[in-house]
């Protein structure tokens, strides 16, 4: 359900960039590339804090029709693996320009560490990559914490914990076909470790060394459970203001995609919907703007910190508010005051993946346009929040008039509802709750299947809650 695609770099875009030139966050590198001269460019990149570079292009812009850009995108991902740490960035892609196609490779800024290439660590000024000075690498070590637990194997993990279908659907996702070289793809994308992956011809294989990673079991395992019992999204509707017995709830495990897809169709489920007239047409609108729910449960999933045990993701769901909840404070140097212009990628492995799959933008601004879709709603603004472990973003409802005294005031007068579903709504208002029992009592001459209808009818139309299951059933006031 939550499916925002990578933001394709447009042929305009692409355009333009060729057409201004290499500069400190720019840069060009020809058809026949070596890997190590892809890597220091790769990694002068994320050490300036992120940049984009064409592959395929002449040092004046210009896209080279001989080159092989297949090649140039296998050449990206082996460039990756030779920098310490391995440089985890998202797919390379072929673009279109008004000269030519090229490869195009984004290096996000806020990335967790500090690269260097065979002990060289290099940034970037105007069009040349050059060694970091020493106040410079110093100022960046003190920035740059080690954020790196995903990356760690699971040491009692084996490639036959990861799900094979899963892995292909991502491999076709991004245009890789499932071969021989699989261990290595995942490797390169942070999800395996291949302790003695350059090994000469006839030497062991390196799919025997390979272990999955933190985050290769998060992304692609079976079961990541089984390794993580943390690593889950807790969803639970309450029918009050405040923590109650009544509730709804739903634990969702599974893989990090999966996860993030019932996380919200439980919240879809659960939140309020209306009319609106807009033109000549009726919209359905929702309690929270949809795109606003997906940006904070995906950032609560992608960067959260997983070192941290006994605790998930929680997205709580009041009658006035939406609560997410993600273990660990906010990474590296973002604080509260600069969250909206500073980024810092705790799970690299982690958002890499998840931006190939279509959940993050990784060069994105989330927390602008969660600001700007909220305000666009007429809602009030997001609550950003540091708690003593955690992270929490806080969402509020237009819709408090709905939990009223008064009947008159009550959204179901408009919902076309029979007579019968009007009295269990009094009912449910007055009383707080109300049973299949109490339904028989208000509505005596109709049967036990048309009771079950009724009542599964207004939970349809998001009027009211079910709670318990069988006999112990009742229902309350979404």
């Amino acid at each position: 359900m939550i499916r925002r695609r990578f933001a394709a770099i447009t042929e305009e875009e692409v355009a333009a960039y060729l057409e201004g030139g290499q500069q400190d966050h720019v840069a060009f590198l020809p058809g026949n590339a070596k890997h190590e001269a892809i890597a220091e460019t790769l990694a002068a990149l994320a050490n300036a804090n992120g940049g984009i570079a064409f592959l395929g292009v002449s040092a004046k812009g210009q896209p080279q029709k001989n080159a092989d850009l297949g090649l140039l995108r296998e050449a990206v991902v082996e460039a990756g693996l030779l920098t310490d740490p391995p440089l985890i960035l998202p797919t390379p892609q072929r673009a279109l320009s008004p000269k030519g196609e090229v490869v195009v490779i984004q290096v996000p800024p806020g990335l967790p560490h500090l690269y260097n290439l065979h002990g060289r660590y290099l940034t970037r000024t105007a069009s040349q990559n050059r060694p970091l000075t020493t106040p410079e690498l110093r100022r960046l070590l003190l920035e740059r914490g080690d954020a790196g637990f995903e990356s760690l194997p699971v040491a009692e993990a084996t490639l036959a914990d990861l799900d094979q279908a899963l892995i292909e659907r991502y491999l076709n996702r991004i245009a890789v076909a499932p071969d021989e070289e699989l261990v290595e793809i995942l490797a390169a994308r942070g999800c395996v470790t291949l302790p003695h992956s350059l090994k000469p011809p006839g030497t062991t294989p390196a799919h025997t060394t390979a272990t999955p990673t933190v985050a290769g079991v998060l992304l692609f395992g079976r079961n990541p459970q089984r390794f993580m019992r943390n690593a889950e999204i807790i969803c639970v509707r309450y029918a009050g203001l405040s923590m109650s017995d009544e509730f709804v709830r739903q634990d969702i495990g599974g893989p990090l995609a999966e996860q993030l897809r019932q996380a919200e169709a439980f919240v879809v489920s659960n939140m309020r919907r209306g009319m609106r007239i807009n033109g000549m047409q009726r919209e359905e609108t929702t309690e929270y703007p949809l795109a606003v729910v997906r940006e904070a449960i995906v950032n609560a999933t992608a960067h959260r910190d997983y070192s941290i045990r006994g605790e998930g993701v929680r997205v709580l769901i009041f009658n006035d508010r939406m609560e997410v909840y993600s273990p660990g404070r906010l990474p590296g140097h973002v604080t509260l005051e600069n969250l909206k212009d500073e980024r810092y990628s705790r799970n690299e492995a982690i958002v890499a993946v998840l931006s190939d799959l279509g959940y993050i933008e990784r060069l994105g601004y989330g927390i602008d346009r969660m600001i700007a879709t909220m305000e666009e709603a007429g809602l009030a603004p997001p609550l950003f929040e540091e708690t003593t472990a955690g992270f929490r973003v806080t969402l509020y409802s237009a819709n408090e008039a709905l939990v009223s005294s008064s009947p008159e005031s009550q959204p179901w007068q408009h919902d076309f509802l029979n007579e019968r579903q009007e009295r269990a709504m009094a009912h449910v208002q007055l009383q707080g709750r109300i049973t299949n029992s109490d339904y028989q009592t208000l509505s005596p001459d109709v049967s036990a299947e048309t009771i079950r209808r009724d009542l599964a009818d207004l939970v349809e139309k998001n009027l009211l809650i079910r709670i318990g299951s069988k006999r112990a059933t009742y229902y309350i006031l979404k």
